[in-house]
């Protein structure tokens, strides 16, 4: 099952937003009275046919990408992915995701709408990305929105077709973001010298052609080099259909980077399922998956009575040693071979006096000796 998270769509036009409707409210939250707004049928016709060539490619799960510059302002952000999802036609075993991306530069520092305040402008979308630009961005990015919170972002996604990363890639920092389970995403189009940089999501972006490809490479080996093939994750970013590749040659085309084969196949499967089911952890409290059981007992009956109680109260718990072993760990009297009884405080103090005393008349005779 592979998996391509970044298919970009295309930006909506003042004119399109425009027609959604207007907006009511003062001081607080804006609300959209009017329609969702709605794509072109050009439009639609070539998300369709980029979709078509996707799925012939062997892609199952696809997540479009929208993207938010700077900040995400909550009374001009719209959502374009709902009614997107709506005038696309469904396709039997494919899965479609919804994604956010946002693109942080130097005012995004002071913040960029991602609070707790907003969080029901972020709840609809699956997958939550961050583009860092600048040193600080990409520190905050690591260290603080990593960690297990409703707002949590999984993907940090680096624009590689730059002539230079804007930033050093800290060991520490890309340690704490892959302990906190981000991973670091790179889009394969950036090498076959595509338009626009894919990760700042904006077609015109970035350098292209030859430029493009001898920063892509330099910077893509950093990365890889960096992680130690450790939380890679490869996807498309393609604007145009001619770019897409199969799964099979992206994976070829990563392990030129320095990776194992396994890591360059498991970039686009194994490591994109586990994204995505880290990302439903934003639904649930601090990322816990599991949903304890409790087992009630009948009427009349004690929890001793209960199918599940796997306590066995007729055995009394084993004793323990005083002293511990070589690995600071208690042994009990069965692990120890010892079934003689553990000698009193008393029965040793006396064998201590005799020992003295001995000692005592062993020294008398050698001196009488002598």
């Amino acid at each position: 099952m592979f998996a391509d998270l970044n298919v970009p769509i295309p930006t909506l036009s003042k004119q399109q937003l425009s027609q959604a409707g207007s907006k009511k409210g003062k001081g607080k939250q804006q609300e959209h009275s009017g329609p969702p707004p709605a794509f072109s049928p050009a439009q639609i016709t070539a998300i369709e046919s980029r979709l078509d060539a996707l799925v012939h490619l062997g892609y199952s799960i696809i997540a479009f990408n929208q993207i938010a510059e700077r900040r995400v302002d909550p009374k001009s952000h719209v959502n374009t992915l709902d009614p997107l999802l709506g005038q696309l036609r469904q396709r039997q075993g494919v899965v479609y995701l919804k994604r956010l991306t946002i693109v942080l530069d130097e005012e995004s520092e002071k913040g960029f709408g991602l609070t707790n305040g907003n969080a029901s402008l972020f709840a609809p979308y699956d997958l939550l990305a961050l583009v860092p630009t600048t040193a600080a961005s990409f520190s905050l990015a690591c260290l603080t929105h990593t960690q297990p919170t409703p707002l949590t972002t999984h993907i940090i996604s680096l624009p590689l077709t730059l002539p230079r990363l804007p930033f050093h890639l800290k060991h520490t920092l890309i340690r704490a973001a892959l302990k906190n389970g981000a991973v670091f995403e790179i889009n394969y189009s950036g090498a076959l010298g595509a338009e626009g940089d894919p990760a700042l999501g904006i077609s015109s972006a970035g350098e292209s052609g030859a430029g493009a490809k001898r920063n892509w490479w330099a910077a893509a080996r950093e990365v890889a080099r960096v992680t130690k093939g450790k939380g890679i994750l490869v996807s498309g970013g393609v604007f145009n259909e001619a770019d897409l590749r199969a799964p099979r040659d992206v994976a070829n085309l990563i392990t030129v980077l320095g990776v194992s084969q396994d890591v360059a196949h498991a970039a686009s499967t194994k490591v994109a399922q586990s994204l995505v089911l880290r990302a439903q952890t934003r639904r649930t409290y601090r990322a816990v998956l599991s949903e304890p059981k409790v087992v009630i007992p009948p009427n009349g009956s004690t929890w001793q009575d209960a199918p599940d109680a796997e306590m066995v109260l007729d055995q009394p718990p084993p004793e323990v040693l005083p002293d511990s072993g070589a690995n600071g760990k208690k042994r009990t009297l069965e692990q120890s071979g010892q079934t003689e009884a553990i000698p009193s405080a008393q029965s040793t103090d006396s064998a201590a006096v005799d020992t003295s005393a001995s000692r005592k008349k062993t020294k008398k005779a050698k001196t009488s000796g002598n």
